[in-house]
């Protein structure tokens, strides 16, 4: 046979794919912990999308594609009076949620927010449901919702775990349509075969860059790209429920998979010598620990490796608020995956570029006492000079323990420390903080400051009345998890 002939044995779906499928199978992965974390998620990521609705630019992207276009059946987008088809809804709902970087992250090798998966589990969630309705079957329930949400967040954080997109120039959006596509696959009633396809063809599309993510390119994509990857999950899972086949060596095809393509790139860090280099590695298995572990951006809209930077910022704020113009300089302490992505001098571009700027997301609640998302905008940027003032005097700097503790599985720290000295040789005490109030070791303080936030983001949309039915149901574990997605879905409409 002539040594330039392929053979085209059809291999088996590579395990990591098996593995995702007969996870999102096993209906025994559960904890009460996990749910009662979900429900608070639920309840948080919802109130990031209603505060979103006050965004123009938010807005813009929101509806059908083609105007006055109804569809039976329409999946609710929450805060609005859309009803779509699942896969815009996805989009609609994934693009609000994740507007003002508000909720919440997954910090390890790679970054990103499960709860963008909320987008496409609730889009195809509500249109099931109504479906089911109307020829006489169950509505789902919100306690399927959680189970869902769950299973996404672990898939999405497992995956981060150990392996770091960003070093190689893709976007952690990926890993949304990947968890996507898988459970809602399920939700829509595939079985193994089909969820191995369908998360088969969430890899074949590759990723997205990092570049709108960072200096000097940072926009406001980056606000909207979790949407279309969710939704996108949501097309891929409908298009393998029609039949369409999967890709069973999709990450390891020589030459042609994703590991060769996409995963392969070298860098000073990351030195891919062999084959075994280039594939996904494994911390732990699939179960509940990304749920119980996220990580909740409670008190700012902020790109969390700046959340306890932000929270000293405020401590420090009654000392420095009248003598801004004493300053001399700023020591800012911090850890190595901060100063990657949002340590920037410079010019400020846009919202996006300001959200995403360490110096920039600590110099104003050192000057202002909060951080809130309008301060964001070039029309408060541009009438507060003192801003860009206090960030030419800022110092960044590394402390290798908080680098490593920030990887310790066990702890998981996002540690900032600040330091204000004075023209006269004077200065503040240094701020450190390891723990920022969203973590997990700070639940019993941080749950009730997101109940709060929750409420707060409610009354941005809703009368009285309807912000106490919605709170009192959210906060009552058994009874938001018999509601069906109908009704609940039915509470956000305006």
């Amino acid at each position: 046979m002539s040594a330039n002939v392929e053979m085209n044995n059809r291999p088996d779906y590579d395990q990591v794919i098996q593995d995702i499928a007969d996870f999102v199978l096993d209906d025994s992965v559960s904890s009460d912990e996990a749910r009662d974390t979900a429900r608070n998620c639920l309840i948080d990521t919802l109130g990031c999308g209603l505060l979103a609705l006050r965004f123009p630019e938010c807005t813009k992207h929101l509806g059908p594609l083609v105007e006055g276009t109804t569809v039976p059946h329409g999946a609710r987008v929450p805060g609005t009076h859309y009803r779509l088809d699942p896969v815009k809804a996805a989009w609609d709902i994934g693009c609000i949620i994740r507007w003002l970087d508000f909720n919440d992250t997954w910090l390890a090798a790679e970054w990103g927010h499960p709860s963008d998966n909320l987008g496409g589990i609730l889009a195809v969630a509500d249109y099931l449901s109504q479906v089911n309705i109307a020829n006489s079957r169950a509505s789902l329930t919100m306690g399927d919702v959680l189970s869902a949400m769950i299973k996404a967040h672990e898939i999405q954080g497992v995956l981060a775990l150990d392996n770091s997109f960003n070093r190689v120039g893709l976007c952690h959006v990926l890993l949304v349509r990947v968890a996507t596509a898988a459970v809602v696959t399920r939700m829509m009633g595939g079985d193994r075969e089909r969820i191995m396809a369908a998360v088969s063809q969430a890899w074949v599309d590759g990723s997205s860059l990092r570049t709108y993510r960072h200096a000097p390119n940072a926009g406001s994509r980056k606000s909207w790209a979790a949407g279309d990857a969710t939704s996108r999950g949501v097309r891929l899972a409908d298009i393998t429920m029609r039949g369409e086949m999967g890709i069973p060596g999709v990450l390891s095809a020589p030459q042609w998979g994703f590991y060769e393509v996409s995963f392969s790139q070298t860098n000073a860090d990351l030195e891919l010598k062999n084959k075994s280099d280039r594939e996904f590695k494994f911390q732990r298995e699939y179960g509940t620990y990304v749920m119980e572990n996220i990580l909740f951006k409670i008190s700012f809209p902020a790109e969390f490796h700046a959340q306890t930077a932000c929270e000293a910022a405020v401590k420090l704020h009654p000392y420095v608020k009248d003598r801004l113009d004493e300053i001399e300089k700023i020591v800012i302490t911090t850890h190595e995956s901060a100063i990657r992505i949002i340590s920037k001098v410079g010019p400020l571009a846009n919202p996006a570029d300001r959200d995403h700027c360490l110096q920039y997301m600590t110099a104003v609640p050192l000057a202002f006492g909060n951080l809130v998302a309008e301060q964001y905008e070039d029309s408060f940027h541009a009438a507060n000079p003192i801003i860009d003032e206090l960030r030419d005097k800022m110092e960044i700097l590394e402390d290798k323990a908080y680098s490593t503790d920030y990887h310790d599985p066990d702890k998981r720290s996002i540690a900032n420390a600040m330091q204000v000295f004075f023209k006269d040789g004077t200065s503040t005490e240094r701020v450190a903080i390891e723990y920022p109030i969203g973590h997990r070791r700070r639940r019993d303080e941080g749950i009730p400051v997101l109940e709060a936030k929750f409420q707060s983001n409610l009354a941005t949309r809703f009368v009285p009345h309807r912000c106490d039915e919605i709170f009192s149901l959210c906060k009552d574990q058994t009874a938001l998890e018999k509601t069906s997605v109908a009704d609940f879905m039915g509470m956000f409409v305006v």
